[in-house]
């Protein structure tokens, strides 16, 4: 018999240069635990969209939810304004604070060696450059997962990352943040700052900064101690 209550659902959401599918190793484990499980697919387009479109997810279920956020999408489940949402997830993701911007918080710390030169093109959108899933995205990842990455990956607009926070949902929800220690994209000090900052309660684990791709047991299991804690019967 489930913990949770019949309606009580995680709502994931991905971050730049992926899509829905970056859950796929998460959704079933959460499912089996008795979780319904939805995922945002969001436009990449600005911050206002992205919000937009969680919201209209989120408006598909009929209970309690847990927000969860990678990298850039920290952003958006704290920028909604759903009351059903209970908890935010944080996994190695970005939690920029009101007026703040996602660059701002991104660029706190110097890059990591192997992380990427991010440039937009000639109409405003970040594209991962060549290499850089295996080297910073995912390099723990096979070669043949990361080339799969490389082949759908969907671009993010300079608008997202320029767009300032409005205030966040961190200040009134409880959070959860998995920080990556081998993260090559967001620097594992700024996820501490953020994660101290926000008064996350903070787990942490030896994994690059896409742990649903590479060992997503501990993705599923900060999920569900956050749903146990805040939607359980």
């Amino acid at each position: 018999m489930s913990a949770f209550p019949e309606n009580a659902a995680a709502v994931l959401v991905h971050g730049a240069w992926a899509d829905s599918s970056c859950w796929r190793s998460v959704i079933l484990p959460l499912e089996k635990q008795g979780l319904r499980v939805t995922c945002a697919p969001i436009p990449l387009t600005s911050l206002s969209d992205d919000v937009a479109a969680l919201n209209r997810t989120v408006a598909r279920t009929s209970g309690p939810v847990v927000l969860v956020g990678h990298a850039y999408a920290g952003a958006v489940i704290a920028a909604t304004t759903e009351k059903r949402a209970k908890a935010l997830v944080y996994i190695a993701a970005l939690a920029p604070d009101e007026d703040e911007t996602v660059a701002k918080v991104f660029y706190r710390e110097s890059a990591h060696p192997e992380a990427p030169k991010l440039a937009p093109d000639a109409d405003g959108w970040l594209w991962m450059p060549e290499g850089g899933f295996q080297r910073a995205v995912a390099h723990k990842a096979s070669a043949e997962q990361t080339k799969v990455m490389d082949a759908i990956q969907r671009p993010i607009s300079v608008q997202c990352i320029q767009e300032p926070a409005p205030t966040p949902l961190w200040k009134s929800k409880p959070s959860w943040f998995l920080i990556a220690e081998e993260d090559r994209m967001i620097h594992p000090k700024t996820q501490r700052f953020m994660a101290e900052r926000m008064g996350a309660t903070t787990r942490c684990h030896p994994v690059d900064h896409t742990p649903m791709y590479t060992q997503p047991a501990p993705v599923v299991d900060v999920i569900l101690e956050a749903a146990r804690q805040t939607l359980s019967k």
